[in-house]
């Protein structure tokens, strides 16, 4: 499994990427516009991402925007929807404005609100499908 993490907070950004190596390989971005250009230069290289977990509010390009345009890039490369990148936005905001934007018209998967543990985190990748729900 191929991860993009997306955020722009160094402490943020080695968390989700402690807490993800365990579902696979993390690739590390530091706002929307490296996103961007890491998931078309994965398009390009026939290396899909299976997840990406990008943060709302960023300098540069913000996740909704980077969103956005990673859903462009898709249809451009004849990706149907069913098939799309999945999609965990991440936020310290839980107003019902970002998560609209998120969901509705940036298509995102889930909408997860920081701070963020481990077991939300794994609840939501076995809601996603990437895991499984622990026995336990």
């Amino acid at each position: 499994m191929k991860i993009l993490i997306v955020e722009d907070e160094l402490a943020s950004r080695k968390y989700m990427s402690h807490v993800m190596e365990s579902y696979g390989e993390c690739v590390l971005a530091e706002n929307g516009l490296e996103a961007v250009a890491a998931f078309k230069e994965a398009l390009e290289s026939n290396s899909f991402f299976d997840l990406v977990c990008m943060d709302v509010m960023m300098p540069e390009m913000d996740g909704l925007e980077a969103l956005k345009k990673i859903r462009a890039l898709e249809r451009l490369y004849g990706i149907e929807p069913r098939f799309e990148v999945r999609v965990m936005m991440t936020s310290a905001l839980g107003d019902p404005t970002n998560v609209i934007e998120a969901y509705y018209k940036g298509g995102a998967t889930v909408y997860l609100t920081k701070p963020m543990d481990i077991s939300k985190i794994h609840e939501t990748m076995v809601e996603l499908g990437f895991s499984k729900q622990s026995t336990e």
